[in-house]
């Protein structure tokens, strides 16, 4: 069987952007998107990645709200419009699914191959490296891109997920500035430093941000700590978790119920969004230890500025190597830089 130039796994903006790139280059590069399984679904990890679970993207460089509609229709494949919300004719920002969708499309036009399936096994101790399907199909390949992102954490609560980009956000960032958020209060679920610099980004936005926090002292580093605590528009709510998340359809979030940790007390909190900061997990149960990960599970850069992992030929982008940023657009770059780590590679061997 012969080998491929390069093989992508994942199929968000950095896998997408790697795949542009590698297509390009003229590496006919084969991209395995994910499989659409309810396991999946359920996990967050179907294919085009966590923007394909947001709604409107104001924040992607190149996508000012406007009159969409006719460019995406001309643009996407009529079979895969077919698979999308429908487009509507009103003035907005892109949303997750149209951007991941005119990626794919962008990487299909330059003859990008794509499986809908997931890589559940790997042989990366051995050229060319060897990659396993969940559907049983072996591909060999000189380079691989691992671009599979990371997925946020929630709570697992019915109404939690029920309210999913209706109020409910796990990146404040990406969400905070919309117009349901702004003049009104919110809720930031966490005690970390992440939970801080979101609600403090979201004081931007909001009347007043409650972080709640499930003990009695924060988990952040002290300076981020007093930045909470200085902050008038920041309520700490010490000692309690989410028992519910609250609103309705036509509305959304309208707030949520908390349960104390100390005793059996509940009550409500009016709010127009939930926002977690409990973490993230990076999809690389697959690689089994191949590469070198940190001690929270994401793929290691190796060089500075490279997209380098412990393994020569193979390449990490996007969110499964960065728990710093973690954007759209800061993905998007390290696929393309992943695509030009590895055409050099494949050129200084030869391959």
């Amino acid at each position: 069987m012969a080998a491929e130039h390069v093989v992508i796994i994942g199929s968000g903006p950095a896998g997408w952007s790697a795949a542009i790139y590698a297509a390009r280059a003229n590496l006919n590069p084969l991209v395995f998107e994910g499989a659409i399984t309810e396991d999946n679904r359920l996990a967050g990890t179907l294919p085009l990645g966590q923007l394909a679970l947001t709604t409107e993207v104001e924040n992607y460089a190149g996508f000012p709200a406007g009159r969409l509609d006719q460019f995406l229709k001309t643009a996407l494949d009529e079979k895969r419009q077919a698979m999308m919300p429908p487009i509507g004719d009103e003035k907005h920002a892109v949303t997750g699914p149209e951007l991941m969708e005119l990626m794919r499309q962008q990487a299909t036009n330059f003859g990008t191959r794509i499986v809908t399936d997931d890589i559940v096994g790997v042989d990366l101790k051995n050229h060319p490296f060897s990659l396993c399907s969940s559907q049983g199909e072996r591909v060999h390949a000189h380079t691989v891109i691992v671009a599979t992102g990371a997925r946020a954490n929630y709570l697992g609560l019915p109404s939690e997920e029920n309210f999913k980009n209706r109020g409910v956000s796990a990146c404040a960032v990406c969400d905070g500035a919309l117009p349901r958020f702004r003049e009104k209060p919110l809720v930031v679920v966490g005690g970390g430093d992440s939970a801080i610099e979101e609600a403090t980004y979201l004081t931007k936005y909001a009347t007043k941000v409650h972080l709640v926090h499930r003990r009695d002292e924060l988990r952040a580093s002290q300076i981020m700590q007093q930045r909470a605590f200085d902050n008038p528009k920041i309520d700490i709510v010490w000692n309690n978790v989410i028992d519910e998340v609250l609103g309705d359809d036509s509305n959304g979030v309208t707030g949520v119920r908390i349960q104390s940790t100390t005793d059996e007390g509940k009550r409500e909190l009016d709010a127009a969004g939930m926002f977690l900061a409990i973490g993230h997990t990076p999809n690389t149960a697959f690689l089994e230890g191949q590469v070198e990960m940190n001690e929270s599970g994401y793929i290691r850069w190796t060089t500075p500025f490279r997209t380098y992992t412990s393994v020569e030929g193979v390449y990490a982008a996007g969110d499964v190597a960065d728990d710093y940023y973690r954007q759209a657009i800061t993905s998007a770059g390290t696929g393309c830089m992943a695509a030009l780590d590895a055409e050099r590679y494949l050129a200084s061997k030869s391959l």
